[in-house]
């Protein structure tokens, strides 16, 4: 179905492999992150010599990796890239204030679906005109992971290409297996509860359950490893909205009344807000109860508190971000290397575990000059294509979005827990376990609305069903939803 959908297709995957492994790449004349290139295409990648462009992304694992590989870059085609790393709330300013004006001075930039994508598409470059363009470099989209590839590149219209998968991360569940597998500690959670603990399948019921248990023991000295059972980040605005929707998601609701292609490819008619239904207030209970059970700073943590907590070895198990595996791998940053274990997210009353998808891609300023877009597509295809992504994963390109970089020695070779990792945060963006929130122009202002209310029901100043209506109808204020009822 992608391969018929999709605009781009040029070269297969299978040819792209061939061109390296067949010799068609001039060995020794070109830098590690570029080999993947066929011979006769070289000489795309030398005519903009001379060109400066201007490139802001977020500060990232992938973005870190990237940074250090730029001087390949510019001497392999003399192009200079000015590149600075900010926050996406900074970039997405900037961003308006180039838009605005139509300056064009921000060349390239990091592109998140929700927050630049849906509300300021009109002013990217439709990137398919420069891959059907015979005098630049192509690009296979296939070979980009399915989630990815359609997560960051479109926006309601598939004919339009507006970005490439960089940055993707799924959320997932980490835990520590030097505790879980510990044979006394199994064993008397089995004597005591009736199960099995082990959370490779297992359901949020069970995960509080499990939480409640080992914060008992901890309590009572008998679990000395970790200092809270578990931990989340539910600080208010988007680490809570990320962290509730797993549960939300698992439980059967969501946020829109919308189609299974509206959720991933975006729309702008999201319709009635459904967080006012029976499936989402029982999420939103339980979410609550959840919270009560985590560490006592959750409701005031984001996702890097949390991999603080993971990584010091506070905690015994946390829904988290696949991208941050890597630091949790490496002995320089961690004090759990080897100990972790990587998995999808329980399962909610539905049968379904819903990992939340996220990522953001790289795109181009439509009010940058043509020859300055032309040579900013060339660094676009480089920073996203296999070279860059497998020489970069030892320092922090993590995971893959490209399916070709799964099958090198690079990936085979690499560390067993970080494998572990790489393959399960794969397994979250598989069409059955992935959680696609909403891609809407209005996503901004609900996230606020969503932040507050949910952060008041944590506090204990609103029931989960207050909660859930309030923000129900304050989002379909803002979506307009609530006049057409009307």
């Amino acid at each position: 179905m992608l391969k018929i959908k999709r605009k781009l297709v040029l070269v297969s995957v299978s040819l792209l492999i061939l061109v390296g492994l067949g010799g068609h790449v001039l060995a020794g004349e070109l830098p590690p992150t570029a080999k993947w290139i066929p011979k006769d295409d070289l000489w795309k990648w030398t005519q903009y010599r001379g060109e400066v462009i201007t490139v802001e992304v977020q500060s990232t694992p992938p973005c870190w990796a990237i940074s250090k590989l730029i001087p390949e870059f510019e001497k392999f085609t003399g192009i200079k890239v000015n590149w600075t790393e900010l926050t996406l709330e900074e970039i997405a300013t900037r961003l308006i204030l180039d838009f605005t004006t139509a300056s064009g001075k921000i060349n390239v930039f990091s592109c998140d679906p929700y927050q630049t994508v849906a509300p300021l598409h009109a002013h990217l470059v439709n990137l398919g005109k420069f891959s059907a363009d015979p005098s630049l470099p192509s690009l296979d989209p296939d070979d980009f992971t399915d989630a990815d590839w359609i997560g960051n590149a479109y926006y309601v219209d598939e004919t339009r290409v507006l970005a490439l998968p960089l940055n993707i991360c799924n959320m997932f569940l980490i835990y520590r297996k030097d505790i879980f597998e510990n044979e006394n500690y199994r064993a008397m959670f089995q004597m005591e509860m009736g199960y099995d603990w082990i959370p490779t399948d297992i359901t949020w019921q069970k995960y509080y359950e499990i939480a409640k248990w080992i914060n008992e023991k901890i309590n009572e000295g008998v679990i000395t490893e970790v200092k809270w059972a578990t931990g989340h980040h539910a600080k208010q605005a988007d680490p809570l909205q990320c962290d509730f929707s797993n549960v939300l998601a698992a439980f059967g609701g969501d946020y829109f009344k919308k189609s299974p292609r509206a959720a991933k490819y975006g729309t702008d008619l999201p319709g009635d807000c459904t967080l006012n239904e029976p499936e989402a207030i029982e999420a939103a209970d339980f979410y609550n109860k959840l919270i009560s059970a985590s560490a006592p700073g959750a409701p005031g943590w984001d996702w890097v508190d949390l991999y603080d907590a993971i990584s010091a070895g506070r905690i015994a198990m946390a829904p988290s971000w696949s991208e941050y595996a890597p630091d949790l791998e490496n002995p320089e940053t961690s004090k759990v290397v080897g100990k972790l274990g990587y998995t999808l997210l329980p399962k909610g009353p539905t049968g379904r575990s819903a990992n939340m998808w996220g990522g953001y891609g790289l795109a181009l300023n439509r009010y940058s000059q043509e020859v300055t877009q032309k040579a900013a597509w060339l660094f676009v295809v480089w920073a996203t294509g296999p070279g860059v992504q497998e020489v970069g994963i030892p320092l922090g390109y993590f995971p893959p979005t490209r399916y070709s970089v799964y099958d090198t020695d690079t990936v085979k070779d690499m560390n067993p827990s970080l494998r572990e990792a790489m393959l399960a945060s794969l397994k979250a963006a598989r069409e059955e376990n992935a959680y696609w929130r909403p891609k809407v122009p209005q996503w901004l202002e609900c996230l606020v609305v969503i932040g507050s209310e949910v952060s008041k029901m944590i506090a204990g100043e609103k029931t989960p069903e207050s909660a859930m209506k309030d923000v129900a109808s304050q989002i379909d204020e803002i979506t307009g939803w609530a006049k057409i009822k009307k």
